[in-house]
């Protein structure tokens, strides 16, 4: 997963939380409600951190977690 802001992601397709680690900061932030077709399309996104500003920052709800 190459991106200059993102460092990690995981999903759990059951709870469709997505946890998102970034990479001038270290910290993890967990977005709930994320459909599995976002993700997929996050995933694929030749840009992560453009993908996720426009798709998904602001639309879910999110909790700071590190």
């Amino acid at each position: 997963m190459p991106s200059t802001s993102i460092r990690e992601t995981r999903y759990d397709r059951d709870t469709r939380k997505l946890s998102v680690w970034f990479v001038t900061t270290g910290r993890q932030y967990d977005y709930s409600g994320v459909p599995p077709e976002t993700y997929a399309a996050f995933r694929a996104a030749f840009s992560k951190g453009r993908f996720f500003n426009r798709h998904i920052r602001d639309r879910y709800p999110c909790i700071r977690i590190k």
